[in-house]
Parts: C-alpha cells; structure tokens; sequence
C-alpha cells in the first residue's frame, strides 16, 4: 500500500476501528485481547468511561492557552502529584521523551546553578531506552537508533548494565549524575535488584550527584507499586513519567525536589502544549484511579497470578519459553525461538504482545485485567507455543531428511 506516512515504522498490517477495556476491535468486528496496551499506555483499558467524561467535559470549556497564564489543571494535577511522590515540583509535557529532555537539562543546570558548570555528564547504562530525540538516543546509547544521526551529542557515559563496579571507577568531578530505568523496558524487562538501587543512591548521596530516575514506562502502577522505585525503598532526586500518566491521552512530566530543581527559574525551559488543559484533566482522572491503594492491590495481585501461570506454560514448553521476568503486570518472556516468531504466532491467536531486546516479548496488559483475561490470554499463549513447536518438528524433520 502506498502512503503519505513517513515509513518509519514497521506496522503490522493490521488496525483498529474501537476499543473496549482490554480489547480492540477491527473494522470486521475481529476482537484482540491487547496485552501491550501501546506500550504500558492504556493502563485503564480502552475507552474507560472516566477518562472519556474528563475529556468531554474539558473539551467542552477549554482546549489550549498557552503556558504565557496559569492553567488550574496543571496546579491541581502537579499537587496531586507532589502528595503521592517525593517531588516538590513538577513540569508538565508532551512525551516521556520530552520529559526526560527536561530531567537532562535540570540535572545539568543544578550543577551549573551551584558554580559547577564542569559537571555536565550524566552516566547511563547499555541496554537503556529513553527516548527518540537527539538527546535521549544519545543517552540511550543504542547504536541503531543513532545510526545516520550523528555525531552523538556530548554528555553522557554508558556502562553496562548492574555492573557497580564499573560505576563507582566511573563517578568522577564531570559527573551529574547517574540516569537509570530501575525496569528497563525496551531493554528486555530487565529489573535492576533493589540493592543495586540502594546503592546507587547512596553513590549519589557521596558524590553530590543526582539520581534520576526514567519511570516513562514504569511508573503509574505497572510493577505493583504507584512507581518502581518504591519496591526497593529510594527516592530519586528528578524522575520523568509518561505513558500511563493521561491513560491514552499524550501527556508526560519530569518531577523533581526543589533542591534538585534551583536551576529551573524563569526562561530556562518551556512547552507550547506541555500541560494543556485537556492532557490535565484526563490525566488528573486517571491518576486519581490509579494511584488507590485498593488498585494497586489488585495490580499486584494479578501480577502474580500471571507470573504463576506463565511458569507453568515455560515448563510446558521449554522449547519456546526459556525464562520468565519482571515485576507485576511488566512481565517479559524470554524466548528460545525469535521473538518475533512469538510475537506473529500470539498475533494470530488474536493477542496483542510488544517485543523487546534480549529476544523478550513483553506482556503489558491494562492494569484493569481480570482472571479471566488471563485464563484466554494463557490459552492463546499455549496455542502460539504449540504451533512454534509444531514448526520447529517440521524443520528439524527437513533437516533430517536433506542429510
């Protein structure tokens, strides 16, 4: 098919005309259950009814002013978000890409505020996803995405992956501060150990430098607790979030302390659309939803559930599934076979996973699912790994043969 779409992007051939709660359905009434859910974005499902009131009924008043006068929703919302978390302060954006574009920025300045300019490099580790700007792939560090992009732009140091050692010899008088996914998403689901953790903020504490923290894909209940810090007891000193922050609605910010933030003063940074009235009003609905304790029981709850039951399916099936990881409802199977395969075989059974390095898929489903969206979501997984099985007997038997 030819388009005017920039060709980016290598969809699947495939679209939706609605959703409804953790499903989506074609324009031929064709129904999948969407287990990546936009990639940990639709965390409330599809269509939830709240953050359709919430839209409608700001769509109604007012849908943008600009950042020049104040907009209550971003008040409301910002205090809000300061009573759940550590932060003092918050920026609102478009993007967890922008909103970590404000965290590199505000780590940088609050060094350049307390007369240390020099110390303008943040370390990062390999494996990380923070974003596509110029910036943030630069962070990231992955070659294939600053391909034909260069030169990299200056600034950061990427070590590998929990590997402490080399991050202590690394600290130095450049240093800013250390930027992490305490989850690394696109990475493969690879959890940093809570120790880890611990330590890396006590690093920070001893270098009088920043922690700061990418919870884009993390944060607002997907690994049980409101964001994945929490499970190993740190607070960072700036912390960007998106994704499930407007359940489906483009909106992210960057939180931070009010010391970490004395160098954000008037001029320094700003966004046409960043925190516009509509992004504010559905995201102060789904905030307020997900941030209950009676929700995020329940994440947890269901969380284990589908760990439980994706152990038994990899034991079923040792030749597809080689391993099973993550927290709560941000699961990864690691598998034997491409992951692409897994991916396409879960695809035809009508369930909709997201792939990731280390040759994981990821299932991040709505944090709304039930036992029984995990009962047909386990039967769709068995039927995908019977027919991978049933492919690779087939292939070996060809191989046989032309011997």
């Amino acid at each position: 098919m030819i388009t005017p779409v920039l060709p980016t992007y290598a969809r699947a051939d495939l679209e939706f005309e609605r959703g409804e709660g953790p499903y989506l359905f074609t324009a031929k009434g064709e129904r999948y259950l969407d287990f990546g859910a936009g990639i940990a974005v639709n965390a409330l499902g599809h269509a939830h009814p709240a953050l359709v009131k919430a839209l409608t009924e700001q769509a109604q008043k007012v849908w943008h002013v600009s950042n020049i006068y104040r907009i209550p929703g971003q008040e409301k919302l910002a205090r809000k978000l300061v009573d759940l978390t550590f932060a003092d302060t918050v920026f609102f954006t478009n993007s967890g890409a922008e909103a970590l574009e404000c965290a590199i920025k505000m780590a940088r300045r609050y060094h350049y505020a307390g007369g240390n300019p020099e110390r303008n490099e943040l370390i990062t580790f390999e494996g990380a996803f923070h974003g596509r700007t110029l910036a943030t792939i630069s962070a990231g560090g992955n070659r294939k995405y600053m391909e034909g992009f260069g030169p990299d732009m200056p600034g950061f140091q990427h070590l590998p992956f929990g590997d402490m050692k080399a991050l202590e010899a690394a600290i130095g008088p450049k240093t800013a501060g250390i930027l992490i996914e305490p989850v690394q998403g696109e990475g493969g689901i690879r959890v940093l150990p809570g120790e880890q953790l611990r330590r890396i903020r006590a690093l920070c504490d001893e270098a009088g430098i920043l922690l700061v923290l990418d919870e884009v894909q993390t944060g607002f209940g997907r690994t049980g607790r409101l964001f994945a810090h929490e499970l190993s007891g740190v607070t960072p000193d700036i912390m960007a979030v998106a994704k499930a922050l407007g359940g489906g609605f483009p909106v992210g910010a960057c939180l931070a302390t009010e010391a970490a933030a004395r160098g954000m003063t008037v001029g320094t940074h700003g966004s046409t659309y960043g925190g516009n009235p509509l992004a504010m009003a559905v995201a102060e609905a789904a905030v307020g939803m997900m941030a209950a304790p009676e929700f995020l029981a329940h994440v947890r709850a269901i969380g284990l559930k589908l760990r439980q039951k994706l152990a038994m399916l990899a034991d079923r099936h040792p030749a597809i599934i080689e391993s099973v990881r993550g927290e709560a409802l941000m699961l990864g199977i690691r598998t034997h076979v491409p992951n692409t395969d897994l991916v396409q075989a879960l695809r035809d059974e009508h369930l909709l996973t997201v792939g990731a390095g280390d040759n994981v898929v990821r299932l991040l489903p709505p944090l709304i699912i039930d036992e029984s969206h995990l009962d047909e979501a386990v039967e769709k997984i068995e039927r995908a790994c019977t027919v991978l099985e049933t492919q690779l007997a087939k292939t070996a038997t060809a191989a046989q043969g032309a011997q």
